[in-house]
C-alpha cells in the first residue's frame, strides 16, 4: 500500500511539472512574420526561434540571418532567472539573460565581453498565437538600433 502510495505521488509529480512547463506561453516554435515587423534596416533577422524544456532549464535555439545575409544558428540553455549564461552561435553576442516578467512576458538582455549590446521585452498575446519582440541597443554595425519583430506560432 505504501510503494503504491508512493509511486502515486511520483506520477502526479511528474505530470504536474509536465503540465506547468507544456502551459509556458513562450514554449513552442515561432516563425517570424516579416510583414507585421518593423526590423532595423540593414541588420539581421531572427527566423525561426524555438523555446524547449532541457531538464530543469530552457533551450532556445535560433536560426536567423546576420546583418551581411549569413546564415546562423544559435542556441542558449538556461533558466529566465535575470542570470547570463552562454549563448553559441550567436553573431555578435556570447550571453544572454531572460527575466520572466508574467506569465506571457519575458524581459532579455544580450551581452558581448560582459558590455550590453541588446535588451528588450518578449510579450506573448492573449491567445498565444503570436508574439512580439522588442528590441533597442547597440547593432553588429555600432549603431543604435530599435527593432519590433512579431513571431507566429508555429
Amino acid at each position: 500500500m505504501r510503494a503504491r502510495s508512493v509511486a502515486l505521488t511520483l506520477v502526479a509529480v511528474v505530470v504536474g511539472a509536465a503540465v506547468c512547463l507544456a502551459a509556458d506561453a513562450q514554449m513552442g516554435t515561432w516563425k517570424l512574420n516579416e510583414a507585421k515587423s518593423k526590423l532595423n534596416p540593414g541588420g539581421g533577422k531572427n527566423n525561426t526561434v524555438v523555446y524547449s524544456t532541457a531538464g530543469d532549464n530552457v533551450k532556445v535555439t535560433i536560426d536567423g540571418v546576420d546583418a551581411s545575409g549569413k546564415t546562423f544558428h544559435s542556441e542558449w540553455t538556461g533558466k529566465f532567472d535575470g542570470k547570463d549564461y552562454p549563448v553559441t552561435g550567436d553573431p555578435i553576442a556570447d550571453a544572454r539573460s531572460y527575466t520572466r516578467v508574467d506569465e506571457r512576458t519575458l524581459r532579455f538582455t544580450t551581452k558581448k565581453g560582459g558590455k550590453e549590446l541588446i535588451s528588450g521585452t518578449i510579450a506573448v498575446a492573449s491567445d498565444g498565437k503570436s508574439r512580439t519582440v522588442t528590441a533597442s541597443g547597440t547593432g553588429a554595425d555600432g549603431k543604435n538600433m530599435t527593432t519590433t519583430a512579431v513571431y507566429d506560432k508555429q
